[in-house]
């Protein structure tokens, strides 16, 4: 009997040790690339605004007089055409908004000439923009300008054009 545990705690002992050193030599390897990577995601971090310096402004037009759901869903409409339409003209800024976390802001304007200036402002400054056009099919007329989508983009740069609206 003694024979026989003999060679088997031999290779216990073999078994273990090469596990042990094959995960030392993992380690080793491994820890180096996942600490670059660590530090490669900490000077994106800096790099890309992690204090929010990107957002998105929503406008609604406030003379309307849209319901709640009607108001969330121009909205919504807005929201995704901007994301598009950044998605094809500038996919790095987008990045950098998404890492932000994807601020939006809604606000209100008085009415469809507020929201067109507020269009042209933007377009002046260089900022994205897409204005939302009703269907018609529910609460508004068919082809009513319901709401304005500005950025996303730097926070100074929307700020300069819709900084002075109050929020909805």
């Amino acid at each position: 009997m003694d024979s026989m545990y003999g060679p088997l705690a031999l290779g216990i002992m073999a078994g273990l040790g090469c596990g042990l050193c094959l995960g030392w030599h993992f380690r080793a390897r491994f820890a180096k690339s996942s600490r670059s990577l660590l530090s490669a995601a900490a000077s994106d971090a800096s790099v890309m605004g992690e204090g929010g310096e990107f957002k998105m402004i929503l406008v609604v037009r406030n003379d309307l007089k849209m319901g709640k759901g009607k108001v969330a869903a121009q909205c919504s409409h807005a929201a995704v055409a901007a994301y598009k339409q950044m998605h094809r003209r500038n996919p790095e800024l987008l990045k950098q908004w998404d890492y932000c976390g994807q601020p939006k802001v809604v606000v209100k304007a008085p009415d469809e000439e507020t929201l067109v200036a507020l269009l042209r402002h933007a377009k002046e400054v260089g900022l994205s923009v897409s204005l939302i056009q009703d269907a018609g099919r529910t609460q508004i007329a068919p082809g009513s300008r319901t709401v304005l989508g500005v950025g996303p983009g730097p926070a100074d740069l929307v700020d300069k054009v819709t900084g002075h609206l109050k929020l909805y």
